[in-house]
């Protein structure tokens, strides 16, 4: 049998991607096909609605199911590494 190892992937970033995008929320759900999350920014809001927090989506990523196990688990080895590095993250209350 032939060694089956994975190709290697070569990652490139278009130059119009490289900066990425300000999001400090995300909501998440699914189809039978794929999963989606919106990255979102809130928008500054005055008295005059308290009660509600625009929400502008800055991104759109659409993941087909196999993929998700993979992106769950680098989630959480880039979390630890992370907390590994500079300290525990605190969430923030009620949010």
């Amino acid at each position: 049998m032939a060694d089956e190892t994975e190709p290697e992937l070569r990652i490139s970033v278009p130059e119009d991607v490289a900066a990425g995008v300000y999001a400090n929320g995300a909501m998440v759900w699914h189809s039978p096909y794929e999963f989606t999350i919106d990255f979102f920014a809130t928008q500054p809001t005055g008295p005059e609605a308290p009660d509600s927090v625009p929400c502008l989506v800055t991104s759109r990523v659409k993941i087909p199911p196999t993929v998700i196990f993979d992106l769950l688990k680098a989630l959480n080895e880039n979390m630890t590494g992370y907390e590994r590095q500079f300290g525990e993250i605190k969430r923030i209350e009620g949010v």
